[in-house]
């Protein structure tokens, strides 16, 4: 048995009525609370459209979540330019102090 299977610990979780078990590294206790969040977002939306069809609502819990994700990743580019920008800006004005420190 490898070391990654052996620090894999089993944590069942119930997502959407359903219980699964999974074998999971780390904290299981993230898994649980990630699963309390699908769970919960395949719960508001059966509940807003009226279907219990998992996998349909399961199909518009990952549409969902894809979307956030690339909004997420968006974001992220975002900050990651004007941290880029800022990080010129601040070298310039380094650059252009000890040029004039050193007159």
């Amino acid at each position: 048995m490898d070391s990654e299977q052996a620090e894999k610990k089993s944590v069942r979780v119930t997502i959407f009525h359903q219980p699964y078990t999974l074998r999971v590294p780390g904290d299981p206790q993230e898994v649980q609370e990630l699963a309390r969040t699908v769970d919960d977002l395949m719960d508001s939306i059966s509940s807003r459209t009226g279907s219990s069809d998992t996998t349909r609502v399961a199909v518009l819990a990952c549409l969902h979540m894809a979307d956030r994700l690339r909004s997420l990743e968006q974001d992220l580019n975002t900050l990651r330019e004007r941290i880029g920008k800022t990080s010129e800006q601040f070298t310039l004005l380094l650059d252009q102090a000890l040029e004039g420190h050193e007159e």
